[in-house]
C-alpha cells in the first residue's frame, strides 16, 4: 500500500495566507513563506497553495511567493489559481513549484487538461473540484454539481463525471473539495470521495471538513491518496504529527 500523504492547504490572497468557511468570511491566517517554512518542519508531506482570487495583474506576486517558497522548504508544493494558459503554467513551474492545480480554467477549457499534461508531464497537473451537493439531496440518487471561480458560480456539470473526464484527458492527481463542509470541520464528505474513488484511478486528495484525526482516518478509509487540511493546521487545533498518529494506529501507512 502507498504510504498517505498529509497536505496542509494555504489559501493565498493579497500575499497572505486566510482562511474562511465555504471560501467567505476570511480571516488572517499569517505570512505563506514562514507558514510553509513550519509546515515542512512539522513532517508535512506537501503544501498546496492556491490564490482564491486569482486575475492576471497579481500573476507576480504569485511568482514572487513561488520563489520564496521554493527557497525555503524541501517538500513538494502545488500551486493554483488563475492559471489559464501553458505559459502561465510554465512560469510557476520554473519559479519552483512541483506541480500546478487547475480548476475554473480546466472547466472553461478541457483541452488545457490535455495540453498541459503532454507538455508538462501528467505529475505536474491537478485538477482541483470543489463541488456542492445538489438540492433538493436525494439519497438514494446522490449527485454533486461542479462550481468554479472559487466556488462563487454553478456549472450543472456532474462531479463525478466531470472527474472521471479529467481523468482520461491525463490528469494526474484530483484535489476533490466538498463545498458543503469546507471550513465546518464537521468531517470529509465521504460519499462524494467514494462515488469518485470507484469511477477513477488517478490519485485523490480529499478536501474540505477536517476537524478532527479520526476525519482523516476515515477519509484514507474511503480512497483517499492523500488527505488535505487548512483551518485545523493554521489554528493550531492539530498538527501534522497528531494526524499521522492517528493514521498509523488505525493501521494506515504513512510517510
Amino acid at each position: 500500500m502507498l504510504a498517505k500523504r498529509i497536505i496542509p492547504c494555504l489559501d493565498v490572497c493579497d500575499g497572505r495566507v486566510v482562511k474562511g468557511t465555504h471560501f467567505l468570511n476570511l480571516v488572517d491566517a499569517g505570512d505563506p513563506v514562514e507558514t510553509a517554512v513550519r509546515y515542512d518542519a512539522e513532517g508535512a508531506d506537501e503544501l498546496v497553495f492556491l490564490d482564491i482570487t486569482a486575475s492576471s495583474d497579481r500573476r507576480e506576486i504569485v511568482t514572487r511567493m513561488v520563489r520564496a517558497v521554493a527557497d525555503r522548504i524541501f517538500i513538494p508544493f502545488t500551486v493554483g489559481g488563475g492559471l489559464r494558459t501553458l505559459e502561465d503554467i510554465q512560469a510557476i513551474l520554473r519559479a519552483g513549484a512541483d506541480k500546478v492545480s487547475l480548476n475554473t480554467s480546466a472547466v472553461e477549457n478541457p483541452g488545457l487538461i490535455a495540453e498541459a499534461s503532454r507538455y508538462f508531464g501528467s505529475q505536474c497537473i491537478v485538477v482541483a473540484i470543489d463541488a456542492r451537493r445538489v438540492r433538493p439531496w436525494d439519497s438514494r440518487a446522490p449527485r454533486w454539481e461542479v462550481t468554479t471561480h472559487g466556488g462563487r458560480r454553478g456549472t450543472g456539470i456532474d462531479a463525478i463525471g466531470w472527474a472521471v473526464r479529467a481523468a482520461e484527458l491525463g490528469v494526474g492527481e484530483i484535489l476533490l473539495n466538498s463545498m458543503d463542509a469546507d471550513g465546518t470541520t464537521s468531517g470529509f464528505d465521504l460519499e462524494m470521495l467514494t462515488a469518485v474513488r470507484a469511477e477513477v484511478r488517478v490519485p485523490l486528495i480529499a478536501s474540505g471538513g477536517a476537524g478532527t484525526p479520526e476525519h482523516f482516518v476515515e477519509a484514507a478509509r474511503a480512497g483517499a491518496d492523500a488527505v488535505l487540511a487548512a483551518s485545523v493546521f493554521h489554528f493550531g487545533t492539530l498538527k501534522v504529527s497528531d494526524v499521522k498518529d492517528a493514521l498509523r494506529a488505525a493501521g494506515v501507512t504513512v510517510r
